[in-house]
């Protein structure tokens, strides 16, 4: 996957996805978003990887114990 900074309007940069397949994909991000002194035409990277959701996991829990679920309340 390629990613370009499209354009930029304002406080805002329009990013260009080009996917493997040949599809091509924009999205409207904040400026502030990408590192300090980006510029039109950048190319830039995307790095992903799996963590571990024990924590967050345990920390909703400890939310949902505090939080009433009573009628009229939905769950996290």
């Amino acid at each position: 996957m390629r990613i370009t900074v499209d354009r930029i309007e304002g406080d805002r940069a329009v990013l260009e996805f080009a996917i493997d397949s040949g599809a091509i994909e924009t999205v409207a991000i904040p400026l502030a978003a990408l590192p300090n002194g980006t510029l039109e035409g950048a190319a830039l990277s995307f790095h992903a990887e799996m963590s571990d959701t024990s924590e967050a996991e345990a920390r909703l829990a400890r939310l949902r114990k505090k939080t009433d679920q009573g009628p009229g309340t939905f769950d996290l």
